[in-house]
């Protein structure tokens, strides 16, 4: 008998949570409206791609994205400014890459220069070589053999036929299964037939990586500067083929270390033809230009930071942001251009609307996110607290929420709750109105990747939307194909309109949304334990 007035005092508990968790169906009507019917959000995505892209950080064109941004904003009536963070390290930028095989036969070659490499000062003409360099025994055994050459940095591919489509959306399974609480002892993992959307190919790391830590990168980059290499031709990371190449850095932002030579990343049809030539003992002759510069008058960073102020609980802050950097190869549109575009988009249809909102509602759009979520991090460290002692500043305590898109412009489908059961029965109600937009979709599981774990990490309640895969992984993803052409417009306003929402939803409620437990501060690094010496 006991045991069930418990059970019955549970349900009844859970029935008076949901009771109080209201929705105001008007607001949320009006938003879907100014969101769907009156989208600003491909004008934003323009902007930034099309006008203002790529964005590698610290590049000018990160520079004039952000504080276009800034513009924007102002020009809503919403306060807005560039944030310094840092140091980052030197900027970069490539303004002209051509590559040409000239002998035996002619033919241009499809690439993109690989990020904090220099160019060729000019048109250069050299054969070409390859190279397998694994370790330093790799270089001694091609030391003097390598000057004037153009170095194939590694083996080639063979290219397996595609019997898939690239794009894709989640099927109800793989949403069902998304939604299954994991295995005990997997709570990272991502379920049965559901990509996982923190990986893909390129994230992590450079096109055809060098094996080794970055001092044996050095020692690499100081062994073709000493041989004399023209440039250095790698084959594109991940899944590149059919003219898509996924690109990132082949160099350091610190000016402290050696400069790697010009390098670039080829698609692999194009890398293998070379390749095949060579083991036949043809002679492969090549010119290739590359135009870049390093940008050293500046090594600190910027976020771009935005907010309404709350009416009656301004201190209190609920948080919306994505990352604005991207990699150089495409505009950066799906990576993050999308994110930032709706988020941009959010400001303006709350502002739009006027909507009464208890809690300031913040805009963060970060910088460095490629490189290790910089941006975002440096933000949290500063005004929260700092993830190596747990030490909490006072707004910590006056932290709603923070809500990032980051994943390509698929459609929401859904929620991360990354372990945060008790938001369960609430983001349920906020998704309510939405199940005719496809969302809905709680998972209980963490996911990595993105700005998110920048607030999860130091105990906010930091969250990342569940999308549609679309291309993101197959074909967009740190490519030279992320551009505007590959966005989906619609899927753009949707997620527009059920962030607002989102925000909306958190800034008027009566609380703060729960959180979990503070993490502990992580261990010393090993030989620093017991304090300094």
């Amino acid at each position: 008998m006991k045991k069930l007035a418990i059970a019955v005092l549970s349900v009844a508990t859970l029935a008076t949570a949901l009771a109080q968790e209201t929705v105001n169906l008007d607001v949320v009507h009006r938003i879907r409206d100014e969101a769907l019917q009156n989208s600003k959000v491909m004008d934003h995505l323009f902007y930034l791609t099309d006008v203002n892209g790529p964005r590698l950080t610290n590049s000018p064109g990160y520079f004039k994205a952000a504080n276009w941004i800034v513009g924007q904003m102002q020009s809503l009536g919403i306060d807005a400014k560039l944030e310094s963070w840092g140091p980052f390290g030197r900027g970069w930028e490539f303004t002209h890459f051509s590559a040409q095989m000239i002998e035996p036969a002619n033919a241009p070659l499809i690439g993109v220069p690989l990020a904090w490499t220099p160019g060729t000062s000019g048109a250069v003409t050299g054969d070409a070589a390859i190279a397998v360099i694994a370790n330093d025994a790799d270089i001694e055994r091609y030391r003097g053999t390598l000057k004037d050459k153009i170095v194939f940095l590694g083996t080639g591919r063979d290219l397996a036929m595609r019997t898939t489509a690239p794009g894709s959306r989640y099927s109800d399974q793989q949403l069902f299964d998304l939604a299954v609480a994991p295995t005990a002892g997997r709570g990272a993992a991502a379920a049965p037939g559901v990509r996982a959307l923190a990986a893909g190919p390129g994230r992590g790391g450079p096109a055809a990586p060098v094996p080794g830590g970055a001092q044996f990168v050095n020692r690499l980059n100081q062994f073709f500067a000493e041989e004399h290499v023209l440039a250095v031709a790698r084959i594109g990371a991940g899944q590149s083929d059919g003219g898509t190449v996924f690109a990132q850095s082949g160099g350091s932002r610190d000016a402290k270390d050696p400069v790697a030579p010009p390098t670039f990343a080829l698609t692999p049809e194009h890398y293998n033809r070379v390749l095949r030539l060579l083991d036949r003992g043809i002679p492969v002759k090549l010119e290739v230009d590359i135009q870049a510069r390093f940008i050293d008058d500046r090594t600190d960073s910027a976020n771009v930071i935005a907010e309404i102020p709350g009416r009656t609980k301004p201190g209190e802050v609920v948080m919306i942001g994505a990352h604005l950097d991207s990699w150089h190869g495409g505009t950066g549109a799906t990576d993050n251009a999308a994110g930032s575009a709706v988020m941009i988009e959010v400001m303006r249809i709350l502002k739009a609307l006027n909507l009464p909102m208890d809690r300031t509602v913040r805009m963060g759009l970060w910088g460095g996110e490629e490189q290790g979520l910089f941006g975002s991090q440096a933000y949290v460290t500063q005004h929260f607290a700092d993830r190596r002692d747990m030490k909490v500043k006072p707004d910590h305590a006056k932290f709603s929420a923070y809500f990032n898109v980051d994943n390509g412009t698929g459609r929401i489908r859904g929620v991360y709750l990354q372990g945060n059961d008790r938001l369960r029965p609430i983001f349920e109600e906020w998704f309510r109105p939405f199940a005719d937009l496809g969302a809905g979709t709680i998972s209980i599981r963490n996911t990595g990747g993105t700005d998110h774990q920048s607030f999860d990490a130091v105990g906010l309640p930091g969250f990342q939307f569940i999308q549609d895969p679309i291309e993101y992984d197959t074909r967009t993803h740190h490519s030279n194909m992320d551009v505007y052409d590959r966005i989906q417009a619609a899927d753009l306003r949707q997620a527009a309109a059920i962030v607002a929402s989102f925000v909306y939803n958190a800034a008027t409620r009566p609380d703060l949304l729960p959180r979990k437990p503070l993490p502990a501060a992580p261990p010393p690094p090993a030989g620093r334990a017991g304090g300094s010496n």
